[in-house]
């Protein structure tokens, strides 16, 4: 991806020498990638349509090549046992940004978990009427980065039966795709938001300071509101919580968080309500604070302190209130 910091500087010296245009904070929402999604950018109201059409091409471009929910994407062919299809450059960031984070968080996360998405009910396939030991050892057996690999031709060698399932990096690769566009399209004091995923660059043009940003609190009803706030200075933020997303076996009454540990094959039973990222893309921010919700707290803390590049805030139930912890540098 673009060093943001560096590519902000630039253009910023660029508008005070030579930019007459009047700028103004425009605004676009839409639902895109089974979500929602807003973004704004200090900017022209001229170009509004053809920057709307520019993110429109993107999404379908990110939909083609990396959605699960269709069935003509590129990985869904793939994880059908089609062997031809050479993928694109999307593919590939979001392919050795993963595997990136599978080394670094010892296998935590891990994108060849999706036949364990899809048996728990949280993917696009039909859901396993009954989980029980010998079926997760049945899928475990096609579970696992090693099971997988990008050849220099483009093309993808698996197990046969290894389900890829990029949906916990995906949001925070588009989000960065669609910052990276209004940064070649010559924008400033950018925010992009989809599905709770962020990233900020520059400041917020009507109140001159970084863009301010809540994370939600896990404790809410029907009435949204946040537990804080953050400043984002260029920087990525992803949020992942069990608050939500669950699922209630309808046989044993049983619930299922939608954090799954793929060394296990568990969903995960934490205290851990949420585990929110900020990265220098939100990309990164995305598949750590996924990893964190399934890694045990206190290897996660020393996973996050060891990266420089990383602050977490962990939010934990105790009794009937909450802990915030955060990070050493956290904000």
């Amino acid at each position: 991806m673009m060093d943001f910091k560096k590519f902000y500087s630039l253009l910023f010296l660029c508008l005070w020498i030579g930019c007459s245009e009047t700028f103004e904070l425009q605004q676009h929402e839409g639902y895109a990638l089974g979500t929602s999604y807003h973004f704004k950018y200090a900017g022209s109201a001229e170009e509004f349509e053809s920057i709307q059409k520019g993110v429109d091409s993107l999404f379908f471009e990110i939909n083609r090549s990396l959605s699960t929910y269709l069935k003509t994407s590129d990985i869904s062919k793939i994880n059908g046992g089609d062997t031809s299809i050479v993928v694109d450059h999307h593919f590939k960031k979001v392919f050795a940004k993963s595997e990136a984070v599978w080394r670094s968080t010892d296998g935590y996360f891990d994108p060849t978990l999706g036949q364990l998405v899809n048996a728990y009910g949280f993917g696009p396939e039909k859901p396993l009427n009954r989980i029980d030991s010998l079926s997760l050892q049945k899928i475990l057996t096609s579970v696992g980065w090693e099971k997988i690999k990008l050849t220099a031709s483009g093309k993808i060698v698996k197990h046969p039966s290894t389900y890829l399932d990029f949906n916990a990096i995906a949001k925070g690769y588009a989000v960065d795709c669609i910052a990276n566009y209004l940064l070649l399209k010559g924008k400033q004091s950018i925010l992009v938001e989809i599905g709770g995923e962020l990233m900020a660059i520059g400041r917020n043009p009507k109140s001159g300071i970084s863009w301010k940003v809540a994370i939600d609190d896990p404790f809410q009803n029907n009435q949204r509101r946040w537990i804080t706030t953050v400043d984002l200075n260029d920087q990525g933020l992803a949020t992942s919580g069990n608050y939500r997303k669950h699922r209630t076996d309808s046989l044993t009454g049983e619930k299922y968080v939608h954090s799954i540990n793929p060394l296990t094959g568990r969903t995960v039973k934490t205290n851990v309500l949420s585990a929110s990222v900020l990265a220098p893309d939100c990309m990164t921010a995305d598949a750590w604070a996924t990893a964190l919700m399934v890694l045990p707290l206190e290897k996660g803390q020393e996973l996050i302190e060891n990266d420089p590049n990383l602050e977490a805030l962990w939010i934990v139930a105790k009794s009937d209130s909450l802990i915030q912890i955060p990070s050493s540098h956290w904000n």
